[in-house]
Order: C-alpha cells, then structure tokens, then sequence
C-alpha cells in the first residue's frame, strides 16, 4: 500500500498557520498536483493526536480516501464550526470532513457527499438536576448548541411551534464544550449528536440522554458549491460504496465508536491471581530485559501488566498489540518485525520507555522523572509538555509529578486544549495509567522485599516507604 504524505496546518492562536497559496479555483490543477486540502475539527471523534499519533475517525477515513485515489492530504484545523464552514464557503480547501449532519440548509449551500454515519440529535443534562421530558420542557432553560451546528437549525425549524423556546450558542467546534458547560452548570442542557455524545460521555459521566429529538440524520463530507467539486464528489461517493461493500467503514466505526470499556481494568484480586499464575512464567525473561536497560524488573512488569494484563496476543480496537502494546509506528522506529513476540516486545517497550526518560529536561529529578516519563509513554511527550506549561501557568511547579498530574485532565476541557500547542488528549486516562502502574509496581515490591536483604534493626516499613518516594536502588 502507498504511503500518503500529511501535512497538519493548526488555525488557532499560538499555533503555526499557514500551508501554501490558495488558487482562485481550488480544484483547477488537483489531478495534478493530487494534493487534497481538508479541514476538520479537534475533537475525540474526529481528528486528535493519540500519544504522538494523528487519529480520529474522520482521520483514519479520510486516510482510507486518500490513499485509495492517490492524493497526498493537508489537514486544516478548524476551532468553531463557523471558521471550519468559512473555509469551505471561500473555496480554500477541497472537504470539509467534520462529523457534519446533511441539514437542507447546508446542502442549499455546499455541495455534499453521500452520507456515510447515522446519528440523533440529544438532549443531555447533568444528573440529579430537573430532567427535560418533551420538547414543552426546553423552554425556560438554559441550553446551548454549537454555533453554526446543524442543532441551532433545528432549533430556529422548531421556534413557531415552540415560540419561547430560546438557547445560547457557542462558539466553539467541538461538544465537549458544550458538556463542559453543562457538567459545570453554566448551562442546563444541551443538544448533541448522539455518537459524539456515546463516546465523550466517558469524559463526563454525570451527563445523561433526556430526549431523543428526531430520526436518525446523515453525516456527510461537505465540498464548496462549485462544478469542479463534482468529479471529487464522485470519487467520494464511490469510495463511500466501496468501503462499505467491503467491510472498510465498519471497521472504521468499530475502531473508534465501538463499546468502550467502562470498567476498571484491574482489581486487587485479579492482580494478585496474576502475580501467582501468570507472573512466574515472565519473571526470568522481564528479569534478563530489564537487567539490558538498567531497570527494575518490577518496573517493567508493572507496566506490561498495565498494558496487557501479560498476555503476548493482547491487541487494542486501535491496532496497538503485544505485551507493551506497542503502535505499528513505534514498532517499526524501534526496529521491532513482531509486536506479538514477547521478547521483541518487552525490549521494545523498555528501549521506548528510556528514550523517553531521556527526553525530558535534565533538571526533573527522579521519582518525577520516571512518573512523567510514563505519562508520555501513554499520551505522547508533546501532550506531557503541555500539562507541563499549564502547571507552570498556575503557579505550580512543572518538575513536580503531582503539579503535572494535576492539569493532565485540562487536556480534555474544551476550555483548555485549543490553547495548547498538541491539542486534545485524554488527560484523565493518562492519570489513571500512571496510578495504576505505580500501584503495581509498589505492590510487587512489598512482594518481592524479602529480595533486598534488608539487615536488622532497619525498619522494613520505613525503609520501603522512603524507597517507594525515592526510587529503589535498581529503579530508573
């Protein structure tokens, strides 16, 4: 398969802007120069970097596009559904690619594709507040939809028969604002797609479905309202057909709106069967590995059972497998040819792990190295450096884990992460994947200490305390 080549322009404040010079026509030279410019939005659903990986839904079909038709893609980002349509009325990309609903009102102005995902307008509010029922219940409330959303025109169909039906829009390209506002009770409810809403309700859980307002809508790509758009809508529609004949899209959807798993990974009594099933027949090789990387072994058994539950044939929805879970990518920098392979695997993972300690600046000393470090081995270094700035905005101190920990979850409020230079992550995940690992690892060395050969009249207690705040002497 080819590669295609990306290039991500950012339209936002403190971000690099800027891809080349528009054309009058946009698509006069396009089979040409085969450069497809697109903008969307960052958001869970869409388009948003995963560690130091783009993904997205919109981002692996518009991939999936691209490299069917031979076109080299330009990502535009846009950050208020007003900007994204502006771009694509003025004829300075070729899609808008958005999670964007067919409405009559933007077909009358774009030309769009075929629909490619059904989903339903929602009524959320926050639970344990005073619930909407029916549409009667809307007036007197304050709710908000995105400004330019297909959701403010459907409010603006239901005015004659709801005449004190009012609503505030924001301007903003992603719901997470709005779920922000509502969770935060600055706002009582809002309307949101009911994909977006399954998936980012894992981000506000307090948030629940009141109404469901209508059938089911199609999303669609949108192209500007010109007759050179009519060949790429076209090829869009074909591949759309394409993809769907030959099970494409399903495993697009599958991967990023599949059920999510909103249970703990791990309790306290399956980690301890573990540790006396599963444990022992890794523990020589986790030993051999870690001994390669100066590290301790604990370490690096925490951590692949984090990932993997120490299960070799272990894969994610989105394509990361093997002990470490290692991406395709990271596989392929490190020089690994068999993710699924335990050795190749757990080399690889502690090889990363390292690159990434060595990375960080050189004044964050240890513990807080290695906790930071594991941050970025989840969420991508650049997205560690934001949560990093954030605490030195706050007046906190930036080489300190637990003032970093704090401000990871700010990578998720739409409040937040337009203003940092990665964008959105989940902040919260990464806190998690870091405790739990911590967890782990203190846990295995309460288990292993007799290994230490601590002497009387040492304190165990006390001694295993302090290495535990400090990192113990075979600990990175």
């Amino acid at each position: 398969m080819r590669t295609v080549a990306i290039t991500i322009c950012l339209l936002a404040p403190l971000l690099m802007v800027g891809c080349g010079d528009d054309s009058a026509d946009i698509f006069a030279g396009l089979e040409q120069k085969r450069e497809l410019r697109v903008v969307t939005r960052n958001s869970p659903t869409t388009y948003f970097f995963d560690g130091d990986q783009p993904s997205g839904f919109e981002y692996d079909l518009l991939m999936a596009f691209a490299d069917a038709q031979g076109y080299q893609l330009t990502i535009e980002v846009a950050f208020t559904l007003d900007e994204l349509l502006e771009k694509l009325a003025a004829g300075e990309v070729h899609i808008a690619a958005a999670g964007l609903t067919l409405t009559p009102e933007r077909q009358a102005r774009f030309t769009a594709s075929n629909g490619y995902l059904q989903h339903s307008p929602l009524v959320v509010y926050k639970s344990g507040k005073r619930r909407p029922r029916e549409l009667a219940d809307l007036a007197g409330r304050d709710l908000v939809v995105l400004a330019g959303s297909s959701h403010a025109e459907l409010l603006e169909r239901l005015v004659p028969d709801y005449p004190n039906l009012q609503w505030r829009e924001i301007q903003a390209a992603d719901t997470l604002e709005l779920m922000q506002l509502v969770t935060s009770e600055r706002a009582e409810i809002a309307i949101l797609d009911s994909t977006e809403f399954k998936i980012q309700q894992q981000l506000f859980p307090r948030l629940v479905a009141a109404i469901d307002l209508g059938e089911d809508e199609s999303i669609a790509w949108y192209l500007p309202k010109t007759p050179g758009a009519l060949n790429l809508k076209s090829e869009i529609d074909d591949f759309f057909v394409s993809a769907e004949q030959k099970g494409l899209m399903s495993a697009i959807k599958d991967r990023h709106f599949g059920t999510a798993n909103l249970t703990s990974r791990i309790s306290a009594f399956t980690f301890n069967r573990r540790v006396e099933s599963t444990l022992p027949q890794w523990e020589p090789l986790l030993k051999s590995i870690a001994g390669e990387y100066r590290m301790d072994w604990r370490l690096l058994a925490a951590i692949s059972y984090q990932e993997s539950h120490w299960n070799p044939e272990a894969r994610s929805r989105t394509g990361v497998e093997g002990l470490m879970m290692l991406t395709r990518v990271t596989a392929n920098e490190l020089g690994i040819t068999d993710r699924r392979d335990p050795e190749q695997s757990l080399r690889g993972g502690a090889r990363f792990l390292r690159n990434l300690l060595r990375r960080l600046p050189a004044d964050i000393e240890d513990p807080h190295r290695l906790w930071m470090a594991l941050a970025a081995y989840n969420i991508g270094m650049g997205h560690l450096e934001d949560a990093r700035i954030l605490a030195e905005r706050e007046g906190l101190d930036p080489h300190l884990w637990d003032d970093v920990r704090s401000q990871l979850p700010k990578l998720q409020n739409p409040d937040v992460y337009p203003r940092t230079r990665f964008g959105f992550a989940r902040g919260v995940e990464a806190q998690t994947y870091v405790d739990n690992i911590r967890q782990y690892y203190s846990a295995l060395q309460l288990k292993t200490a007799a290994d230490y050969r601590i002497a009387p009249p040492v304190d165990m207690s006390v001694l295993l305390t302090a290495e535990l705040e400090t990192g113990l002497p075979h600990a990175l």
